[in-house]
């Protein structure tokens, strides 16, 4: 079992050698442009532009709650767009979080994080825009990444 750390930092510049995913929460509208993805897009285009052709193509592709789609941004270095949120608004369906979807992707996550040799940085996904509680993504960030091997970092911003 690898161990998960909790840092104050930013997700978008992960402090660690070797190979290494960033793992973020989208939605399923193809919305990019609040929360954690602004400083995704101020390092590197590579991310948005995948994304929003995912979704564009989505009926011919994977695009759909517990997709993963993995963009390579440096020799070293991948982003992971994780559809766990289910539209932007809170509303009679409670917050946009998707808990199942989210467990999904970082099942998904660990396959792809094993195949790289790569340790996972995060911010806490599902917790900003999407009104998830970090109480219930711990548990599946421990079950279905750190259960596996996959050295995770949480990176608390500000």
């Amino acid at each position: 079992m690898s161990e998960l750390k909790i840092i104050a930092g930013d997700a978008s510049s992960p402090q660690a050698r070797g190979p290494k995913i960033i793992a973020h929460v989208c939605n399923d509208l193809g919305g990019w442009g609040k929360g954690f993805v602004l400083a995704l897009s101020k390092r590197w285009s590579e991310p948005e532009a995948a994304y929003r052709a995912w979704h564009r193509a989505r009926s011919g592709n994977d695009f759909a709650l517990g997709a993963v789609q993995l963009v390579q941004v440096r020799p070293d270095t991948w982003v992971a767009n994780m559809v766990g949120q289910r539209g932007m608004r809170t509303g009679s369906g409670g917050p946009p979080v998707r808990y199942e979807a989210i467990e999904h992707c970082l099942a998904l996550l660990a396959a792809h994080a094993a195949e790289l040799e790569a340790s996972v940085h995060m911010p806490r996904i599902g917790c900003g825009l999407a009104g998830g509680k970090w109480s219930r993504i711990e548990p599946l960030v421990l079950e279905q990444l750190c259960a596996k091997g996959v050295p995770v970092t949480v990176y608390d911003f500000g």
